[in-house]
């Protein structure tokens, strides 16, 4: 891993530019330091991993996720999610406290949407019956960023979401007044909404006075329907 680690930071510090790294950090308003490339420049390095390196092993896989994790800048830990996104065979309920970790520690949405809509929302789509419970704890958890997790988790999921499920957890966090959790109620409905439009509808509709103007908003964006009610 320590190959990994060294080969993927010479390719980083070779595309480094000092004049991006600053905006990148700002704009993602994080003293994380950056090397200032972004992610078009960043994809053939991924490749050149797949290619590069072979896990054998989960032991080998969760290995290489923390070697990259753990180093200082954030075009490292991009390195991390994309190399966790590129072996499927790894993505199952056995990674979930691996996502976790990520998740807590990453503490912002660039970081965190990724593995939970690309990572945990894969093993929850893919290994239902077992991730289900797990979800179920998540959207109460006291950490924010693992309740907008268990709100996104289902995008992409279209035809095959928990529509209970989702909806409950729409409602279950609600109330919240996190600018991040509003955000995701709407954006995780909007999605569905490609899918089942009348069914977002109704339950816009039925449940408007009890949902954020944010929140119902991003959920309605594409529904042709305006709320009655202020929240």
């Amino acid at each position: 891993m320590d190959q990994l680690v060294k080969f993927v930071q010479q390719r980083f510090r070779a595309l480094a530019d000092p004049r991006k790294a600053k905006p990148m950090a700002a704009y993602m308003k994080t003293e994380m330091p950056f090397y200032g490339i972004q992610k078009p420049d960043r994809l053939p390095i991924y490749r050149e991993i797949k290619s590069r390196f072979v896990f054998n092993t989960r032991a080998q896989y969760s290995a290489a996720i923390l070697g990259l994790w753990e180093q200082p800048h954030r075009e490292e830990k991009y390195a991390a999610i994309h190399l966790a996104r590129m072996h499927r065979k790894y993505i199952t309920p056995a990674s979930l406290p691996l996502y976790r970790r990520l998740i807590i520690e990453g503490a912002w949405w660039d970081l965190v949407d990724d593995v939970a809509i690309r990572l945990v929302g894969f093993v929850l789509l893919h290994h239902r019956p077992h991730t289900s419970k797990r979800v179920e704890r998540w959207i109460d958890d006291s950490n924010m960023w693992i309740r907008r997790t268990a709100l996104i988790c289902h995008i992409g999921h279209k035809g095959e979401t928990d529509e209970r499920q989702l909806f409950d957890h729409c409602l279950r966090r609600a109330d919240e007044r996190e600018f991040f959790i509003r955000k995701a109620i709407g954006w995780t409905l909007r999605e569905y909404a490609k899918t089942a439009p009348t069914k977002v509808r109704r339950f816009l509709q039925k449940h408007e006075s009890r949902l954020s103007t944010l929140s119902f908003r991003e959920a309605a964006k594409h529904l042709n329907l305006a709320r009655r009610t202020r929240v």
